[in-house]
């Protein structure tokens, strides 16, 4: 009987998307709808993301375009982008407002492949703890006597691909936005 690796896969997929998902949010010096992901607007007596109350829009490769849909949360959304220090220029004119994205100094771009890094290495080590996990249980399996030595042995081979290909891919996204921030 062959080891199930669908639960791996699947947590190694889940973890590679989180990983895109985190990079997604890190400032590229190009307007960018997804830095505004984390961002959230007290309206209404709750904490909203900004895309339900607002309609945002790329205006140029430096500037985003917020237009509220209740001008009264104008201010609101000026605060709340201020608040959580993006690095961005917002100003507020009739039609909404307009978050300015800075070029970014050698010195930022830096600091920010630094961080890119980090969020890569992060997600290999998730990888790492699942890939005990499932080694763990392939062991237990060969003692409990649902696999053969041989079974394990391949099985354990094929899990090490999996981590590879894995590790492989989480480098990848993160070269990708690295050479998004290089300017590359």
């Amino acid at each position: 009987m062959a080891y199930d690796f669908n639960p791996f896969k699947k947590r190694t997929k889940e973890i590679g998307e989180h990983l895109a998902k985190e990079l997604s949010s890190i400032h590229t010096g190009r307007a960018s709808i997804a830095l505004l992901d984390g961002v959230f607007v007290e309206s209404y007596g709750a904490r909203l993301a900004i895309s339900h109350i607002a309609t945002i829009a790329t205006e140029d490769p430096r500037t985003l375009r917020i237009v509220p849909w209740d001008k009264t949360n104008s201010k609101e959304i000026e605060r709340a982008i201020n608040a959580a220090n993006l690095g961005v220029s917002v100003s507020i004119d009739d039609a909404g407002l307009r978050i300015f994205f800075p070029p970014l100094t050698t010195e930022r771009r830096v600091a920010y492949v630094k961080i890119v890094r980090e969020k890569v290495e992060e997600s290999r080590i998730e990888i790492k703890g699942d890939r005990e996990k499932t080694k763990n249980d392939i062991i237990a399996s060969e003692r409990e006597g649902s696999l053969s030595e041989d079974e394990k042995t391949r099985a354990l081979e094929d899990l090490q691909k999996f981590v590879d290909e894995a590790n492989n891919a989480l480098e990848l996204t993160g070269e990708k936005k690295e050479k998004e921030i290089l300017g590359e």
